[in-house]
């Protein structure tokens, strides 16, 4: 297929109008089959659940150009299931893990003119949601849903090399204990914007959030799961249940230990051991891992030995062989591989 006419070495992280979406709709306790449409508008009740309780989740994946020309995504399956538990989390109705992976599949393949070509370093983000669409004015869940799906090609999140960042502990809490932080609820992230906004005005890349209950242990940041790596290559990442069970963090993890070899653990992590660390990574589906180089706690500096230049040595062979695994360089595990064309 003819690619479009994008300049694909200069693309943001932002949105493009693609060519088809999916929209099916949730009504009288059933979904309807769905259909792939190019109108991009929603069109919904002044006083819909979305619009008054904030009732809505979303998901995450993107889909790449191999060297050998297919179009594939990785785990789909993934983002199905974790869709489908932040849906009953927020009293919404499921949509079926299948119909979700099939949807996501046409989509991509609808709109395959715009999936960057391989060697680009761009790719076609895949953004599946869902939100009550009906008239909602007492505090309960909607009656009615729509799940739709869309697409954007959008550039490498690192242009010219990863390079460490500085981040700070934060002052605010991203979720509370029996909360919401273990789905991806759109209120997370509504509540996170003032903490970033303010992060960046301080000169911080980005939030270290810490347990609500105690301020004593590492949670993730705004949008990214931790992953450490000890001074004796052990890969360790934080254990919490208001922490989301990221798909990057998992299959990083299995190709600490199946590929590289390494000892891998998942525990609760304590801020005062975090200087202790030779590395730190911070893991989710835009930039696989950004390296970190510096966490300022209140202005105390934790600086990492990998340094401020790069990737640390352990960081480094993680994102690359996951990276690899997702072009199709290296042979993925059973399942990872989604092919779409």
């Amino acid at each position: 297929m003819e690619k479009k006419d994008i300049d694909w070495s200069n693309l943001g992280f932002g949105y493009v109008k693609t060519d088809k979406r999916f929209v099916s709709n949730y009504k009288d306790g059933s979904w309807d089959e769905g259909v792939l449409t190019e109108d991009d508008k929603v069109v919904i009740s002044e006083c819909a659940g979305v619009l008054q309780y904030a009732q809505t989740c979303f998901e995450g994946l993107k889909a790449y150009t191999t060297e050998d020309g297919h179009i594939v995504m990785f785990r789909p399956d993934l983002n199905a299931k974790r869709l489908a538990d932040s849906a009953a989390r927020l009293e919404m109705p499921v949509f079926p893990e299948d119909k979700f992976v099939q949807a996501v599949h046409d989509v991509v393949k609808a709109n395959a003119a715009y999936v960057p070509p391989y060697g680009s370093g761009a790719t076609l983000y895949v953004r599946p949601y869902m939100f009550g669409s009906n008239a909602v004015i007492g505090v309960k869940p909607a009656d009615e849903y729509q799940f739709r799906v869309f697409t954007t090609p959008v550039g490498p999140y690192f242009k010219g090399g990863a390079k460490p960042i500085t981040i700070r502990v934060s002052d605010f809490d991203r979720a509370a204990p029996h909360g919401t932080g273990h789905v991806k609820a759109g209120l997370n992230y509504a509540m996170s914007l003032h903490a970033i906004v303010d992060a960046h005005a301080q000169g911080y890349d980005e939030n270290m959030y810490l347990d609500a209950a105690t301020r004593t242990k590492v949670e993730e940041t705004g949008g990214a799961n931790f992953i450490f790596v000890t001074k004796d290559k052990k890969v360790v990442t934080p254990k919490s249940s208001t922490i989301l069970p990221s798909i990057t963090r998992r299959s990083l993890m299995y190709v600490a230990e199946h590929y590289l070899g390494l000892e891998v653990e998942e525990r609760e992590v304590y801020l005062d051991e975090v200087k202790d660390f030779a590395e730190c990574g911070l893991c989710g589906t835009a930039a696989v891992i950004s390296p970190v180089g510096k966490i300022v706690d209140h202005g105390k500096e934790i600086c990492f030995p990998s340094g401020m230049e790069e990737m640390g040595e352990i960081t480094k062979k993680l994102y690359d062989t996951l990276t690899g695994i997702q072009m199709g360089h290296i042979e993925a595990p059973e399942g990872w591989i989604h092919t779409v064309c």
